[in-house]
């Protein structure tokens, strides 16, 4: 068994925001026809930043699955647009929800990082990483989205054990 946990943020004003690309995967998991037998797909009903608590009630409903067959699907600042990586155990330097959920699990589960890092280099011009991920994609980062995340599904649906 695998528990595939997307991360995002609850509500209709969050939907379309780069920091939701965990709950994108995880509506596109379910939605595709890929029968993923002995897979487990949710995302958390928290804000990002409390992603630990719901991890944390999630894991006792499912003993039976290890720490080390948990992948958590979030967004990455620091890989672009376009690209992702599924690492066990290492993560993105700052991330306060994988940080919320690392306090409940320790370091020993998959991360799924999908990249959404699209901004100006100019620093001057540069968003802060806070205020870029709870913006909106953009009609052609949709496009180059949605070919990554049917990447990343294709790629989790031969995953074994």
């Amino acid at each position: 068994m695998k528990l595939i946990i997307g991360l995002g943020n609850p509500g209709e004003k969050y939907r379309n925001n780069r920091h939701n690309v965990g709950y994108m995967l995880a509506d596109k998991l379910k939605t595709k026809s890929l029968k993923l037998k002995g897979v487990i797909v949710v995302k958390t009903n928290t804000f990002m930043n409390e992603s630990g608590s719901f991890v944390k009630k999630i894991i006792s409903q499912y003993p039976d699955i290890p720490v080390s067959s948990v992948y958590v699907v979030h967004d990455d600042l620091d890989i672009p647009l376009g690209s992702y990586k599924i690492q066990f155990g290492k993560g993105p330097k700052v991330h306060r929800g994988l940080q919320s959920i690392e306090e409940v699990l320790g370091g020993d589960f998959w991360r799924v990082r999908v990249g959404i890092e699209n901004r100006i280099k100019n620093n001057e011009l540069r968003i802060k990483g806070e205020q870029y991920v709870l913006e909106d994609f953009t009609k052609e980062e949709e496009v180059i989205l949605d070919k990554v995340i049917g990447k990343v599904c294709k790629e989790i649906s031969h995953l074994r054990e």
